[in-house]
């Protein structure tokens, strides 16, 4: 058999659009028919003109995420052939980040972020979210409904992050803004110079007053960052902290308050647990469905299909996850309790380094909601709620739920 080429940037014919209503209404659906259709490795585009091959194949995701010497992170050859303009760009262009890089710069960007992540202190987790997620509760417990994306993950994450980052509320708020503007692919530019301006102010105040937050620790790293460098890595850690963490809280809780399993104990009687739902979500429906982008060096033959240099070679997070030949004769579908091979944390050099503390805070914020309003409902038909546009996440725009009216709660 003759090896396919994905190499037709002009022919859109035979491509899968990923920018679509239809594909962010039903992503699941579109991968079960890139599978029967193509196989591991699919050809789509992530915006219009701009072509890149999909990786949903386990195997193969996880072949590409652990070999850099053929697919590397830079993306510098790909953009220059990328107009200013293409909405996906913002998400994708270079910058002086671990994320960005291979081999010696790689290794200096991710040992600084490494250092600012890990001085985080994993013990004061549960008292800073409980700090944050009360207060938040008690706006809208007394009212019986609420809408737990803008009214309780966005704020929350975000203060979290800003709390471990040592930024002001002000500037926290614009990071966000921006941040969300360019996953969504909408206004793309305008939210990358938005995200960019707030980050810069931040440097700029750590500079002249360090603290104990991941900003001073870049800031003062052996490494010797500029403040280019700085905004960079911090980009990294919004982008993946803020986004992700709050869409696995939705994801997570979503899956909780309509799954009988989590309400009333599965067949064995067994009332499964928050961690339980963040590993189901994790391989079934993880917050990041398609990143970890790499180039391949040279044109490369894998899967007998002909993948063109330097184009864009996207891992399909949700759709290895959900390969059937990982599976054995089990529906993809199926609950993934307590298994841990998912790939929603990357793999590889470029694996996330923020996930300890990421899943901890995550568990923390459901766990500090449901203890509250262990009733909630979810107030429409589940196949009625709105999720954001883009092709690299799986974001709700709203969790509407009901739940019978609460007191006030206090701190423990």
């Amino acid at each position: 058999m003759c090896p396919v080429q994905h190499e037709s940037p002009g022919d859109t014919d035979d491509r899968v659009l990923l920018y679509t209503p239809e594909f962010v209404a039903d992503p699941h659906h579109a991968y079960r028919e890139m599978r029967d259709r193509y196989g591991s490795l699919v050809p789509v585009d992530l915006a219009p003109g701009v072509p890149a091959t999909l990786v949903i194949g386990y195997a193969t995701a996880v072949r590409i995420l652990n070999d850099p010497e053929h697919f590397s992170a830079d993306p510098r050859t790909w953009q220059e052939t990328i107009p200013k303009t293409c909405p996906v760009r913002p998400m994708m262009e270079w910058y002086p980040a671990a994320r960005y890089n291979d081999g010696a710069e790689h290794a200096r960007y991710r040992q600084a972020s490494v250092a600012g992540i890990d001085g985080i202190d994993l013990h004061t987790v549960h008292s800073t979210v409980e700090e944050i997620a009360v207060p938040l509760i008690n706006t809208f417990c007394e009212a019986g409904s609420a809408d737990l994306v803008t009214q309780y993950a966005f704020p929350l994450v975000l203060e979290v992050l800003n709390q471990m980052v040592g930024c002001p509320a002000e500037i926290g708020e614009r990071v966000a803004t921006g941040m969300a503007m360019r996953f969504d692919t909408v206004k793309g530019a305008q939210g990358m110079e938005m995200l960019k301006v707030a980050l810069m102010e931040l440097i700029g105040l750590k500079r002249d007053q360090p603290g104990d937050d991941v900003t001073s620790r870049l800031a003062q790293h052996p490494a010797d960052l500029d403040d280019v460098e700085i905004f960079a890595q911090l980009m990294s850690f919004y982008g993946a902290g803020f986004e992700a963490q709050r869409n696995l809280i939705t994801n997570a809780l979503l899956l909780m308050i309509t799954d009988d399993r989590f309400r009333f104990g599965d067949v064995l009687g067994r009332n499964l647990s928050t961690t339980d739902a963040l590993d189901e979500v994790l391989f079934n429906d993880p917050p990041m469905a398609n990143f970890c982008t790499t180039y391949p060096r040279q044109p490369i033959e894998i899967d007998n299909v002909w993948l063109p240099a330097h184009q864009p070679v996207v891992i399909s997070l949700a759709g290895s996850n959900n390969d059937p030949k990982i599976h054995g004769n089990n529906n993809p579908g199926e609950s993934r309790i307590g298994n841990r091979s998912h790939l929603a944390w990357s793999s590889g050099p470029h694996t996330c380094p923020a996930k300890t503390v990421a899943y901890l805070t995550v568990q923390n914020s459901i766990d500090q909601l449901l203890d509250a309003l262990p009733e909630m409902q979810v107030a429409v038909p589940v196949d009625q709620l709105p999720w954001r546009p883009g092709p690299f996440h799986r974001a709700m725009m709203a969790l509407p739920v009901v739940f019978p009216k609460s007191p006030p709660l206090h701190l423990t």
